[in-house]
């Protein structure tokens, strides 16, 4: 019965819906001669498929399509409060992708998004021109990986390599390229950038094996940041969000011992810890699509439109990781 259930599902990416605009783009292309054993349907606007109505996000992702779009406006976005700037007065991040092909139990995208496919925008070189038009006013300090995870990708999209040539000829423009993904030997060839962060999100086990589903293991994570440091890249630490669960001091002290024995703390950039908090519009569809997580069930405290751990719990986590983190880096380098 349990094999006949698995068979109603087609594979990820089975097939790919590409607009008509974006046909003839040369990133299209390329994707599709990846694919090559896919279903192509032409469509006139990604929003066809992304945007109707009744879908389930929780049930897409058993069975995750593709959909190859050009984008036409909101092309740079102003970095919201609920993320780190850095000290980064012009701080922004752009969408080159819509989703992940992670599956996180806490995941803020599948709130904010109808549909658990994939969208590529093939047409970055637009996203290029309005970062170029930024950079005449100001320095621009620009998260590439947000709403995505470009380097788990890159072997079918060559994004995160796209934007590493457009960093290398602007010098006023410093990049963060986010991930999960254990995927550094996708740019082990790209010689280290001044102006390119490279962050990694770090998470216990057992998180990992209970909320991150199709995420690597810290062990293969760590070892891929390794090797980027070695080769000479500025590296980033990311310990968030932090997720209140049993045992949850032990485990973070765990990761935290666990990733300095790995990584040399003097050649880590720095270090980045926070908790859960998404909007609370996106709680209650996160919610909806998972009515059996206690990890969403959590009652949380909302203020400003934000929910997150009450003021006392938020307190004692970041505080606790902090001191852990200090063992190993300098204040100075640790964000909160």
């Amino acid at each position: 019965m349990q094999n006949s259930k698995n068979s109603l599902w087609n594979s990820n990416f089975s097939h790919i819906y590409v607009e008509k605009s974006a046909l003839n783009h040369p990133n299209t292309e390329k994707i599709l001669a990846y694919f090559k054993n896919t279903v192509v349907v032409e469509i006139d606007h990604y929003k066809e498929v992304f945007c109707r109505g009744h879908q389930s996000f929780n049930m897409q992702k058993r069975s995750t399509k593709l959909i190859l779009a050009t984008k036409k406006d909101n092309l740079i976005y102003e970095g919201a409060d609920v993320c780190e700037n850095f000290g980064n007065a012009h701080f922004y991040y752009t969408s080159s992708m819509m989703n992940c092909i992670y599956n996180c139990e806490y995941c803020y995208l599948q709130g904010m998004y109808p549909s658990a496919n994939i969208v590529i925008f093939v047409n970055i070189e637009d996203i290029f021109n309005e970062v170029e038009k930024l950079l005449e006013k100001h320095p621009v300090y620009l998260c590439v990986s947000y709403d995505s995870d470009l380097l788990a990708f890159e072997g079918i999209t060559s994004f995160a390599t796209s934007w590493m040539k457009f960093a290398n000829k602007h010098p006023d423009l410093k990049i963060e390229l986010r991930t999960k993904s254990a995927n550094f030997k996708a740019i082990r060839d790209i010689d280290p950038l001044d102006n390119t962060i490279l962050a990694w999100t770090l998470s216990p086990s057992k998180v990992i094996s209970k909320y991150e589903e199709k995420t690597p293991s810290s062990k293969l994570r760590l070892e891929s940041i390794r090797d980027a440091v070695e080769k000479g890249w500025t590296v980033r630490i990311c310990f968030d969000p932090l997720l209140y669960t049993k045992d949850w001091k032990k485990e973070y002290k765990k990761l935290v011992e666990e990733t300095f024995k790995v990584l040399p703390a003097e050649k880590i950039y720095d270090i980045s810890i926070g908790v859960f908090r998404v909007a609370k519009d996106y709680l209650k569809k996160m919610q909806k699509e998972r009515t059996h997580s206690l990890l969403l069930s959590y009652p949380f405290e909302c203020k400003n439109g934000v929910c997150s751990y009450s003021e006392k719990q938020t307190r004692e986590m970041i505080d606790f990781v902090y001191k852990e983190v200090c063992k190993f880096m300098p204040k100075k380098k640790i964000y909160i």
